[in-house]
């Protein structure tokens, strides 16, 4: 597993709701606060969520002041051309893969159904509380 981690958007609503399973909470606050990355997509999409009203979006902006927001690195869109060229994958999907992979990222999602046929792409989904290995 790589040393750092990549929070999908899917994990920033399901713990900002409080809705991470108990046994693996812990896990994903220690996540937050040794590796809190996430991607650009996945700042637009948590900040775009329709459901926030006025204080809960300001609260949302103040919650990912602590993370590192990953942009495109032209690195990073050339891996996802090549993610997208090779697979059956939605772009916001790519970028995210992608950015995992240029950074030796494990990805935290519970989507894993999304980005399990990318190859070499680390994945914890804290809802199966394990760490599926990198396909090949």
């Amino acid at each position: 597993m790589g040393q750092g981690f990549l929070i999908d958007t899917n994990i920033l609503i399901y713990y900002y709701e409080g809705l991470i399973p108990g046994n693996t909470v812990q896990e994903v606050e220690r996540i937050f606060r040794q590796s809190f990355n996430i991607s650009i997509i996945s700042r637009i999409e948590f900040l775009g969520w329709s459901k926030f009203d006025e204080e809960q979006y300001q609260n949302a902006v103040r919650f990912l002041r602590g993370a590192d927001v990953i942009s495109l690195s032209e690195e990073i869109v050339t891996k996802t051309i090549r993610i997208r060229r090779e697979r059956n994958i939605k772009l916001p999907d790519a970028v995210i893969a992608a950015a995992c992979l240029v950074n030796d990222f494990t990805l935290v999602t519970r989507n894993q159904k999304d980005f399990e046929s990318i190859p070499g792409l680390k994945i914890y989904n804290p809802f199966q509380a394990y760490f599926l290995p990198p396909s090949s």
